[in-house]
């Protein structure tokens, strides 16, 4: 692996009034703004291909894996028999991606808003997507997905939500209230699962996780936080999973292995073992989160700084 010298750029993400991130550039793709949100793809030296939005890192080309596969999987694995998916975001493909390795997936819709980011990421990141827009079994739309759902009764298995961090102004806000939750709930079949990326999991950022869960637990209570380290977000990351109707609860991490061999799936990262470290959750981690009392609303938006 080469090393940057002096003179190379540098990008900054901020994450905190207070902390930053830094990535050595070796090359930039992309810097362009769609109607929604500003768009850059980077080559770096340490974490290779990176995709950023409003300025916030999405996924990066050597631990992309470690996130799609800890979002997707335990959800897909978790319901017996997955035919009906919904993805709402996944502008890279790689959720698509996941979810397309279940063989019992008989259909996989994705709604994501930006037209634009997701042509990006077809031209900029095969490796992320390798052809998963072109299975016969997916339906791609660009549209709003609350808007979506609202006007299509058509019911899922699973749903996952990959969606960037609602920032003022982005896209995504209007998609982490409970009455979107609500209406995913709706569009659900009896025993449906619903999983989602859910911000920083660690203590000082802890704060849109801990409103995230408590907003969600106002409509479906059988829900679990989970985490997962992602290296070029250079934090523990969480995921929340949640049931429609008290389905997973009791759910033994052994049916992983059990499950993923059925299913001939040959993962990377995401194991029964693996599950188990993710789901466990520290005591300090889960006070901060339950005494959390913001329920995010229509009228009272979540934004991240």
């Amino acid at each position: 692996m080469s090393s940057p010298e002096k003179e190379h750029k540098w990008f900054i993400e901020q994450t905190s009034p207070g902390t930053a991130h830094m990535f050595a550039i070796k090359d930039y793709l992309v810097a362009t703004r769609t109607p929604y949100q500003q768009v850059e793809i980077v080559d770096t030296y340490f974490f290779g291909r990176m995709l950023f939005l409003d300025g916030k890192v999405q996924s990066a080309e050597l631990d992309e894996q470690i996130y799609h596969e800890a979002l997707v999987h335990p959800a897909m694995l978790m319901h017996e028999e997955p035919r009906r998916v919904l993805v709402i975001g996944g502008g890279e493909g790689a959720t698509l991606r996941e979810v397309l390795r279940h063989p019992t997936v008989e259909q996989a819709v994705m709604v994501d808003i930006d037209r634009d980011v997701v042509a990006l990421c077809k031209e900029y990141l095969p490796q992320w997507h390798r052809g998963s827009f072109d299975d016969p079994r997916v339906k791609l739309l660009h549209q709003d997905a609350r808007k979506f759902l609202e006007e299509n009764e058509a019911h899922y298995d699973v749903m996952i939500i990959d969606l960037p961090e609602p920032v003022e102004e982005g896209p995504a806000r209007r998609l982490f209230t409970w009455q979107f939750y609500s209406l995913v709930k709706e569009r659900l079949n009896a025993g449906g699962i619903m999983a989602l990326q859910a911000g920083d999991f660690s203590l000082p950022f802890l704060e849109a996780h801990s409103a995230i869960y408590n907003t969600i637990k106002q409509v479906m209570p059988d829900l679990h936080s989970y985490s997962a380290f992602i290296p070029s977000f250079n934090s523990d990351w969480s995921f929340i999973v949640a049931s429609k109707d008290s389905t997973i609860g009791a759910f033994e991490a052994n049916e992983i292995d059990r499950r993923a061999g059925e299913r001939h799936l040959a993962l990377d990262y995401y194991a029964s073992e693996t599950h188990r470290r993710m789901f466990a959750i520290p005591r300090n981690i889960r006070k901060r989160r339950n005494a959390e009392t913001t329920i995010i609303d229509d009228d009272r938006l979540l934004t991240i700084y």
